[in-house]
């Protein structure tokens, strides 16, 4: 069910989500966090909310979408609700922002949030250069952002850590979950040798690649190259090598190892649904992600 609540106040809209909880039998009492999407881009933020409402299957919530309308009108707020087939596992209330209005998102979000849960801010596209000092960063103990949508991937990800903050992660990193799991696999593997250098290959424009030279470089403490080129990880031991490697659209990549057969494993690239959920299964501070913003420091450029 979706109603559309044009021209409204924030104090309308609780109402109304009220009466159609009330006449559609939807409840909060399983939602186990609220989530705030801040959108600055309309055309972006339908994507926003679908991956919102996938992600909410595995944790319910309350989703909270916020959209920067028309800059040049007056102040007024345009609300929708969603829920049931068309929010998930969730109830989703869009609110537009006209005008001036659009510089007060902490204010306009206060009335919506759920008691006593947990809040998580996700910005999917443009994010504030500090999450942690953003009023609506201020409200959440988890902060998402996802340097793979800036203008200037590389700059953007390797400043995630001047502005970082404990709660704060990013899409980036959850995408290359499978990558560091296979990787670790194959380190903890005959022969014991330890690695001399390492090599990411890849989408120059690619931030995932970049947090995963980081955190190769700063978990092995060995040189570690980031190269335009195919996508590819190598391991450089000082008589044995290891290597995954895929193609940029592929499912299914090559892992190699000296003096052993290959192997194809599964490894397609993560939609920002599946990462949204893991991002959300964990409330607490990521110390590897911090640890790999250092190591990006270490990376060379070439």
């Amino acid at each position: 069910m979706i109603v559309d609540i044009p021209a409204t106040t924030t104090a309308e809209v609780g109402k109304k989500l009220v009466e159609v909880r009330e006449a559609g039998g939807a409840v909060t009492i399983g939602r186990v966090l609220t989530l705030i999407v801040a959108s600055r881009d309309p055309a972006k933020a339908e994507r926003a909310i679908d991956a919102a409402n996938e992600a909410s299957r595995e944790h319910p919530c309350r989703v909270i979408v916020l959209i920067h309308g028309d800059r040049s009108a007056e102040s007024s707020l345009d609300a929708q609700i969603r829920v049931g087939g068309d929010a998930g596992a969730s109830e989703v209330v869009v609110l537009r922002l006209n005008g001036e209005l659009a510089d007060h998102e902490h204010s306009v979000v206060i009335p919506f949030l759920l008691p006593d849960t947990p809040i998580v801010a996700w910005w999917p596209d443009e994010a504030p250069a500090v999450p942690a000092k953003d009023p609506l960063g201020r409200l959440a103990i988890r902060r998402i952002t996802d340097a793979t949508n800036s203008p200037d991937t590389t700059a953007t990800i390797k400043g995630r850590l001047s502005s970082y903050t404990e709660g704060d992660t990013d899409l980036s990193w959850s995408r290359i979950t499978y990558w560091r799991g296979l990787l670790a696999t194959a380190l903890d593997q005959a022969p014991f040798e330890p690695v001399v250098s390492a090599t990411v290959s890849g989408l120059a424009e690619e931030p995932a690649l970049d947090i995963l030279a980081g955190w190769l470089a700063a978990k092995l403490d060995v040189p570690v190259h980031r190269r335009a080129g195919e996508l590819k990880v190598e391991l450089i031991r000082e008589n044995s090598s290891i290597s995954l490697t895929r193609p940029q659209t592929g499912k299914t990549a090559t892992l190699r190892r000296t003096g052993q057969p290959d192997a194809e494993v599964a490894l397609a690239r993560r939609n920002t649904r599946e990462c949204l959920a893991e991002e959300l299964r964990r409330l607490d501070t990521d110390e590897i992600y911090e640890l790999a913003l250092h190591g990006l420091s270490k990376v060379s450029y070439e």
